[in-house]
């Protein structure tokens, strides 16, 4: 019996092999596609459905690739020819609140937005908040290692988790981590997890830390400068202050006119750049007021508003970053991270990299933890090899700077050619040697973050335009 049938004959209904579910398993939104369709798709509707796919695919070697929404902009949910997509979507239940240990158990398909819906309700919410928060599921944003806007103050996905409920490629269930706020016994396996793209196991459950809602309305600044490394000069500055802001956003000239002119807005004058910051809290109103002062210190023309819906309009133009771009052609969302006191030097890298590769490459950043997010803006469906040669500059400036990579998206399969690069030989077979642990015959996303490689060491990592 191949393995199509097998699940067929273990899971019933919940195998789809329907021409469009497998058309729809090979992509996500970086652009990025696999050569064919997958086997199957396997819609997991409980942790026993997970597990048997699982067991099914180890005895019979076959890979498995698990998504949740499909939204992630580093190729590592993309499933191809003889793969299973393993589905996380139907798995979307809240299975438990606890207000007194400001903690919520949940499945891995629950959209982000429609959890943080449910917990309001409550008094409470959970601060990851991705850009692709309506549309993206908690379980990919734990196995990405989101961020988001509010990451500046209240930190990203990493921050926001207690434990996590693993099967691995042999269907066996491990329960990882604490309900508990301190727990330090043995190695800290959950936080391995986060982040890991699925390649060490499939997250079926997640125990995650949630906050109450604080009273008093969130204040919102903005700043408009003549130029994005004043800007981002002036972002420095309010870190610099002590005063914690808890969304700091950057654009620079080529996204903010780009947004502008999908919202019918004003044209905004020829290189400015805009800061966008909120406060929160009982002291959002004065502290506001203390980043407005130090904005216009450092030559910014500064708006305050202390009308919550007001902010969210403002914030609005941020959020409409990613349909201004798509409404340009094909886009390569990248995502590089530096010391925020090398914010202002990383948009002067980019600057250089315009230059010397003929490209506009329009720039948004999560100013308050120096996380940027160049975006490639091209005529589909393949990447030009002059957005990958610019790329591979962008990557190298980040590593010479400090940075790293990926801040929140990734490394999927378009950037695991640089990984080596930035972890070094010894880390990076250390790296692989923990994923073999986990998963010794390499059928868990194959070709993410790493290639397969054998007990002799040897790597079939290869280059995703190839």
């Amino acid at each position: 019996m191949d393995v199509v049938a097998q699940l067929q004959a273990a899971l019933g209904a919940r195998v789809d092999v329907s021409p469009a579910a497998l058309r729809g398993a090979r992509a996500d939104r970086s652009g990025h596609s696999s050569s064919g369709d997958p086997l199957a798709v396997v819609h997991a509707e409980s942790v026993a459905d997970v597990q048997q796919t699982l067991r099914i695919a180890h005895t019979t070697s076959t890979p498995v690739v698990t998504r949740g929404a499909g939204t992630g902009l580093a190729g590592a949910a993309n499933a191809g020819p003889g793969q299973i997509a393993l589905s996380m979507r139907r798995m979307d239940r809240i299975l438990e609140v606890r207000p007194d240990d400001l903690l919520a158990v949940v499945e891995p398909g629950i959209l982000n937005a429609d959890l943080g819906r449910d917990l309001a309700e409550q008094g409470l919410w959970w601060p990851p908040d991705p850009a692709s928060r309506e549309i993206s599921t908690v379980g990919g944003n734990i196995a990405t290692g989101a961020g988001g806007l509010l990451c500046a103050k209240y930190g990203v996905v990493r921050d926001a988790v207690l434990a996590l409920d693993v099967v691995l490629a042999d269907g066996r269930l491990l329960h990882l981590g604490h309900r508990s706020v301190k727990g330090v016994t043995g190695l800290d396996l959950t936080a391995l997890m986060i982040g890991s793209e699925g390649v060490l196991g499939v997250i079926v459950g997640a125990t995650l830390k949630v906050r109450r809602i604080t009273p008093g309305s969130p204040c919102s600044v903005v700043a408009v400068f003549d130029g994005v490394r004043s800007a981002a000069a002036a972002s420095a500055t309010v870190t610099a202050s002590g005063v914690q802001p808890a969304i700091m956003e950057l654009m620079d000239a080529a996204s903010l006119a780009a947004v502008h002119s999908l919202l019918g807005l004003t044209e905004p004058a020829p290189g400015a750049a805009q800061l966008t910051i909120q406060t929160d809290g009982p002291a959002a109103a004065d502290e506001a007021d203390r980043i407005a002062e130090m904005l216009r210190g450092a030559g910014g023309a500064v708006t305050v508003s202390h009308d919550p819906d007001e902010g969210e309009k403002l914030l609005a133009i941020r959020r409409s970053m990613h349909p201004a771009m798509a409404a340009r052609g094909m886009t390569l969302i990248e995502d590089v991270s530096v010391p925020r006191s090398a914010l202002a030097a990383m948009f002067d890298e980019i600057a250089r990299i315009e230059r010397v590769h003929g490209l506009t490459i329009p720039t948004v950043a999560h100013a308050g933890d120096g996380n940027l997010h160049p975006n490639f803006v091209f005529d589909g469906p393949d990447v030009p090899d002059v957005v990958w040669r610019a790329a591979d500059d962008l990557f190298r400036a980040a590593i010479r700077l400090g940075g790293t990579l990926t801040g929140e998206h990734g490394i999927g399969t378009l950037k695991a050619r640089w990984l080596a690069d930035e972890l070094g030989d010894d880390q990076w077979r250390l790296q692989q040697d923990i994923v073999r642990v986990f998963d010794p015959a390499g059928i868990l996303n194959p070709g993410v973050v790493f290639a397969h490689t054998d007990a002799a060491g040897h790597t079939d990592q290869k280059d995703p335009d190839a």
